[in-house]
């Protein structure tokens, strides 16, 4: 077993203190993780408080983690301590379904989440990246690219994967307009790799508050949807739009500005089912679609992909005794564009 020192959340109104607990010991086929940062998802505040009703308590957050090795277990192959490594939003998954034979354990019916439910075994709460150490079975721990700072690989864990799955699916590349709606966490991480694919990249914000931010991370074009006649000037321009807002959007308009044949995928959960009316659809041969993260082999993909172009996410780094406040400036808006949790801080 393996003292580990967190943060932790007892209950949805408690705020997040200082938690003491126990690692499970090495199994042959584990790694033992020293982690350096944790990145802050908005995720992470949805079951922090409980707001999609399936949180279990005491929960340690955090599934954007970046770390090194500490130590290996006897049959371990793709690690040796000293490696970077990181653990993203699985730690485990059935291995026997179809989606995890292909590939795609993140669809798989029994993933093991990161945190927020139980180990496999199905007795111990897996607790996540809020914390000093992690132990994670090597099939399901990824390897850091060298030369890039470690603290801003950290979201490329969630935010990262959670962008490039859909542009990959979706075939962003030269030649196709993609329109990123959002410019927060998750969107200004499509930006950056929508550009790196080749794709002509626009943004779409409620107001013209972030335009410097998002010609600087590479998009080409910006729209404001406050301002009257956005819609109109927008109808189908684009071959693939990125949602990335958890707000209440009306997906309605958005489907318009798609060309035939052109697909808008969904990564935010609104608070509220949306209404769709079926002939923003059919008069288009529209598809609304939706995304998850990526399985593991797609999320080593990404993570080289973001190496050979040089690509990781804008952070500000907090020690873990602001996690609180954190939390409160993300809903606020005010973070340029994701919060890392230094884990020295801890130590």
């Amino acid at each position: 077993m393996y003292p580990v020192k967190s943060y932790a959340v007892s209950a949805p109104e408690k705020f997040l203190a200082p938690f003491a607990f126990d690692r499970r010991a090495l199994g042959p086929g584990d790694v033992l993780i020293d982690i350096q940062y944790c990145g802050i998802c908005h995720s992470d505040i949805h079951q922090v408080r409980n707001e999609w009703g399936n949180s279990f308590y005491p929960m340690v957050p955090g599934h954007e983690i970046a770390g090194v090795v500490a130590e290996v277990g006897r049959a371990v192959t793709k690690f040796k301590p000293g490696q970077r490594a990181g653990v993203g939003c699985m730690v485990d998954s059935c291995r026997a379904c179809p989606d995890c034979k292909e590939g795609e354990e993140q669809y798989c019916g029994h993933p093991v989440f990161t945190y927020n439910g139980y180990e496999k075994d199905g007795k111990a709460l897996a607790q996540g990246g809020y914390s000093t150490r992690i132990v994670v079975n090597e099939d399901f721990v990824l390897r850091l690219p060298e030369g890039l700072p470690m603290d801003a690989l950290a979201p490329l864990l969630c935010a990262g994967i959670t962008t490039y799955s859909p542009l990959r699916h979706w075939q962003a590349g030269p030649g196709k307009k993609v329109g990123i709606i959002g410019l927060g966490g998750l969107g200004h991480m499509a930006v950056k790799i929508a550009k790196a694919m080749g794709a002509q990249v626009s943004v779409i914000s409620r107001s013209r508050g972030k335009e410097a931010d998002a010609r600087r991370l590479g998009a080409e074009d910006y729209y404001a949807t406050a301002e009257a006649g956005t819609f109109e000037k927008l109808a189908r321009h684009f071959d693939l739009l990125i949602c990335t807002v958890s707000s209440d959007p009306d997906w309605n308009q958005y489907l318009g500005t798609l060309k035939r044949d052109g697909t808008m995928v969904v990564l935010g959960v609104p608070s509220k089912p949306q209404p769709v009316h079926a002939a923003n659809l059919i008069f288009g041969r529209h598809c609304l679609a939706g995304s998850l993260i990526g399985g593991i082999r797609e999320t080593q993909e990404m993570l080289d992909f973001c190496a050979k172009h040089r690509i990781v996410s804008d952070i500000e780094l907090v020690p873990m005794q602001k996690v609180n406040e954190a939390y409160e400036r993300v809903l606020k808006g005010d973070v340029k564009f994701r919060f890392v949790i230094d884990m020295a801080s801890l130590k």
